[in-house]
């Protein structure tokens, strides 16, 4: 139950954050692209690299601290981090097919999930 509370705690803080930053950086910036969403999904996944990177190689963490920052914030903040943090495992083990596969089926599954919803809404 602990590792719950800290995990919701955590994604709540990380969402907010992102949506702040978002709406910052779509008001500052001059294109109609989704450069907000874009650069939180670069910066989280690199947050996620760094974090899980220090706590594999560097320090010691108590697990309630890594499900705080890495299951909590960083993926409250972009759960693109945590899609690239699993990519990059299955190539690290070698398993460089089934990374390709998992981002491939991914994206292109998850676009058209999203088509999906929209066109049943729209019959509705």
């Amino acid at each position: 139950m602990r590792a719950s509370i800290l995990i919701f705690i955590g994604s709540g803080l990380g969402g907010v954050v992102r949506h702040l930053l978002n709406d910052w950086i779509t008001r500052i910036s001059a294109t109609p692209l989704p450069v907000g969403i874009l650069l939180i999904n670069i910066s989280g996944s690199l947050a996620m690299g760094l974090l899980a990177g220090w706590f594999a190689f560097k320090g010691a963490a108590p697990q309630d601290v890594r499900l705080f920052l890495t299951t909590g914030v960083i993926s409250g903040y972009t759960t693109f981090s945590a899609f690239s943090l699993d990519a990059v495992l299955l190539a690290e083990r070698g398993e460089v097919a089934s990374a390709t596969a998992y981002v491939a089926v991914s994206v292109v599954l998850s676009i058209a999930a999203v088509m999906m919803g929209l066109a049943v809404i729209k019959t509705l």
